[in-house]
């Protein structure tokens, strides 16, 4: 065999077929298969290792659970709504600006920000702002507007049916 040459894989003959392709042709390896009985006859089902994209964050995992076993005791199904929103993957989560929060502060004790808060705007209203995680100038301008920042697992310790908040997405 010359150098740089690679060397064929295994051949299988193709029957039946002389004269539409040649008399032998590389066959690829088969994917594994998991054989499964339907009637007389088995099925070959294939499966694909599927990433998971869901959240990775330990923190945050821990959060989705106590939101969804507070939505459970509590009857209250607007932390399972919560509790659904960060279940999302990174690329699709929730990043809100201050600025809309207080556009929608108007009228409701609570603010519920399933994903992230970020400083960009002005909050004039003392509002409590629940969310999964804040900017470190989001937090400081609440605070200074007279309000509250918690993470939501701490929120629903306060209120454990939700009442009177409104989700800002």
């Amino acid at each position: 065999m010359e150098a740089g040459v690679a060397k064929p894989g295994p051949r299988r003959p193709l029957e039946g077929r002389v004269g539409v392709r040649p008399a032998w042709v590389q066959i690829p390896p088969p994917a594994p298969c998991i054989f499964i009985k339907a009637g007389n006859a088995p099925l070959c089902e294939r499966r694909i290792e599927v990433k998971p994209t869901g959240p990775t964050n330990p923190r945050l995992i821990r959060m989705i659970n106590r939101l969804e076993k507070a939505s459970r005791v509590n009857n209250a199904p607007i932390w399972r709504a919560v509790a659904e929103k960060l279940r999302r993957p990174t690329r699709a989560r929730i990043e809100v600006n201050l600025w809309k929060i207080d556009k929608y502060a108007e009228g409701a004790a609570a603010i519920i920000v399933p994903g992230k808060v970020l400083g960009e705007g002005e909050i004039t209203k003392p509002v409590i702002v629940a969310a999964a995680s804040f900017s470190s100038a989001a937090k400081r301008k609440i605070e200074e507007a007279g309000g509250k920042a918690y993470l939501l697992d701490e929120y629903v310790e306060e209120n454990p049916k939700g009442s009177n908040t409104r989700i800002v997405m």
